[in-house]
Parts: C-alpha cells; structure tokens; sequence
C-alpha cells in the first residue's frame, strides 16, 4: 500500500471530523496544559478565507501542534500540514499516526521539487497548507533562510501567504526532546496579516520578503515575551 494518502483522503469530511476530535479535543487542551500559550494577532485574520499557505519559522515538534490549535477552526479544518517524504512517509504507521493528526502531504527537503504536484493539487481543491520555509527544525532556535517552494506556490496558485511567528517553543521542547520541559514554560503565537506577490514580483523576492515578515512576527512576539517578564516581576 502507498503510504502517501490520495488527494481525496485531505477533503474527507469523516476524516475532517476525526481530525477535529484529535487535534481540539485532545492534543490540544494535552499542549495547552504542559505549556503556557498566548496567542497574539488573532484580530488580522478577520476575513482570512481558504485556500492560503501557512508559513512559519520551526524550531520544534511544539510548532504544528501551537499552530493547528491557534488558528481558527475556517482555517485549520481542511489544513494539511508539509512533511518530509523521507522521513514521515517512509514508515506506514508513523505515516498512518501523524497523517491522522496532522493531514500530512509529502515535501522532498529541497523544497517542493517532486511534489508540487500534490501541493498545488490541494490548493486548487481548497485545502489551505502549512509549510516551514526552512526545510527543517533549527538545532538553535535561531531561523535559517526560506527555501523558494512556498512562495512559488503562492505565486503559480495565486493565493495568500500567511505568516507566523513562534516564540518559545525551542525552548519548551528543544531539539532532540521527546516532551516539553517542566514548569508549563511560555510559548507565544503571533499570526500575522496575510501576504499576497505583487505584481511582476519574482519567486525569490516574495520569498525574501515573507521571511522578513515571519521574523517581524517573532520579534514582536519577543517584545511581547520581556514585557510579560517585566510584569511578572513586577
């Protein structure tokens, strides 16, 4: 058997309500609870309709789960989630697991090379994606350079990128941890407004300038992060 899912199986509406009983109703309120969340930015998504590419800087298996659960249910419903083909895929049942809690479709690490098909697939049946630019969790916290697929699909699919800022997580749950530290430690969302290509704007530059935006949200959210500190010791 394929351990990649078909096309249909991301649209399913049983498969949807599954989904919707493990993320909210159980992985959820489980990251809620052993991390202390603040979600900013809720008021920019007023009107943020699918389908849009998610993206976000990713430094922790914390990322997808904070997201999923952070977004409204318009927006997180359908979502599928980017995922290695060499490591997600490889394996049927860690396939069939994470598939079921995160309706993964397969990226190849180089960027979307292989598999554009499925990505602009999805987006054309209305599924919004979520996507890390950079290929793969920072070792450091610290965020690496965007990778082009993304912002290509934006452009070739013409559809919205909206960006987000995590802050925290690499810290909640570094790098090589199987579960989060101890002590509910704080993480921070920031969702940011949606970005659209402008006009006669190359995939490299649209690129750039998502990038720049995700790392405007992360600072915000650091400033957001000290200030809370501030009144905690306050």
């Amino acid at each position: 058997m394929d351990p990649v899912p078909s096309t249909s199986s991301y649209t399913s509406p049983v498969r949807a309500g599954a989904r919707f009983v493990t993320q909210r109703l159980m992985m959820k309120p489980l990251v809620w609870s052993i991390t202390d969340v603040t979600v900013l930015g809720r008021e920019r998504l007023r009107g943020v309709d699918p389908p849009v590419v998610v993206v976000s800087n990713h430094s922790s298996h914390l990322d997808t789960p904070l997201i999923l659960g952070s977004l409204p249910r318009r927006l997180s419903r359908l979502i599928a989630t980017g995922a290695a083909v060499d490591y997600f895929f490889d394996v049927k049942w860690r396939s069939f697991v994470t598939s079921l809690f995160f309706n993964l479709f397969p990226i190849d690490r180089s960027g979307l090379r292989g598999k554009r098909g499925m990505a602009t697939t999805l987006l054309d049946k209305g599924v919004p994606l979520l996507i890390y630019p950079e290929g793969t969790r920072s070792r450091t916290g610290e965020m690496a350079p965007f990778k082009a697929g993304p912002a290509a699909l934006c452009i070739s699919r013409d559809v919205a990128c909206l960006p987000i800022g995590l802050v925290g997580a690499h810290e909640a749950m570094p790098y090589g941890k199987n579960w989060p530290v101890r002590g509910r430690p704080p993480v921070y969302v920031n969702l940011g407004a949606p970005l659209r290509a402008e006009e006669d704007e190359k995939v490299p530059e649209f690129a750039a300038r998502m990038a720049k935006e995700v790392r405007s949200l992360v600072d915000e959210a650091t400033q957001y992060r000290a200030d809370d500190q501030g009144r905690n010791r306050g």
